[in-house]
């Protein structure tokens, strides 16, 4: 697919990348290979293929899904360099 520099200045802008004018038209021509690219992938045929999280089959580590003791602010709270009322306490930034 061919983009021309035009197209390339607006994607630049939409993108907030400042690229001199002089190399617009190298820009464009990468566009068109990735875009060329893209549609070499549309023409693959992946129809009952499964979607993969991994390259080699594996399972994922499962865990029981249990409400746990929790009741540790004091622990949570020991390293907190400022700590009020069982909270952290931050400096104030909104006025």
């Amino acid at each position: 697919m061919s983009i021309d520099t035009e197209t390339a200045r607006r994607v630049a802008k939409l993108a907030r990348i400042q690229v001199p004018e002089d190399d617009l038209p190298e820009l464009a021509q990468e566009f068109g290979a990735i875009l060329d690219f893209v549609e070499q992938l549309a023409e693959v045929d992946v129809d009952g293929v499964e979607p993969m999280t991994s390259v080699t089959p594996q399972r994922l580590k499962r865990r029981d899904d249990v409400v746990t003791d929790g009741n540790q602010q004091e622990a949570v709270l020991a390293n907190a360099p400022d700590a009020r009322e069982g909270f952290f306490a931050v400096p104030k930034v909104v006025e």
